[in-house]
């Protein structure tokens, strides 16, 4: 081979593993990080799920995240969440926040304004997280589900907006069973499901 080929070829090559090196690390996000939305529906089911007897009945209206550290679906669903609390803590609606049993970490100084709970009579049923409960201000399960469908969370695709907005305004919202596909662990195991 002549000598002036030599660079044509040594970029050819270069280029060529970059391409694959590129296509590796993007293989692996896809496994780790995204789902394949269309045929991975998550049942929630809110059967089950109740207050501790100290914030159940009459009060605020309850809004109650759950979260497992361990999960990268958390990581989207964070800035909502501190939207959610910004819009709302202020309007009647108490946050707190449930972390999975036995995992480790905390929540963003964002998130500060959420109390924790140690644990919710029937969260060992929960089929995956990030996910939400939210009760009246009669102490009524209104909603248990994802915060939305599909890969990101938003008020854009979001389900609590209309929710918190329907209840601040007095209306009653019976939603404690939900289908969706999206970004979840599984809440047993800790892996994504």
């Amino acid at each position: 081979m002549p000598a002036r080929h030599r660079p044509l070829l040594l970029s050819v090559l270069a280029i060529l593993l970059s391409a694959a090196a590129l296509f590796g690390a993007y293989t692996w996000f896809q496994q780790h990080y995204l789902h394949p939305f269309d045929d991975q529906p998550t049942l929630f089911s809110g059967t089950g799920l109740k207050l501790p007897a100290a914030m159940a009945g009459p009060g605020n209206i309850r809004l109650v995240h759950f979260w497992d550290p361990a999960c990268p679906c958390n990581v989207g669903n964070q800035q909502h969440l501190g939207e959610l609390l910004a819009r709302y803590s202020t309007r009647g609606v108490a946050f707190f926040a449930v972390q999975k049993p036995g995992s480790h970490g905390r929540m963003p100084e964002s998130l500060a304004g959420m109390r924790p709970l140690p644990s919710l009579d029937g969260m060992q049923d929960l089929p995956a997280s990030p996910a939400v409960a939210i009760w009246d201000r009669d102490g009524r399960l209104a909603y248990f589900g994802p915060y939305s469908e599909g890969a990101v969370c938003s008020s854009a695709n979001s389900f609590i907006e209309p929710v918190l907005d329907a209840l601040l305004a007095g209306r009653r919202v019976e939603a404690t069973h939900n289908l969706a596909q999206g970004c979840f662990c599984r809440w047993r195991d800790g892996g994504q499901g």
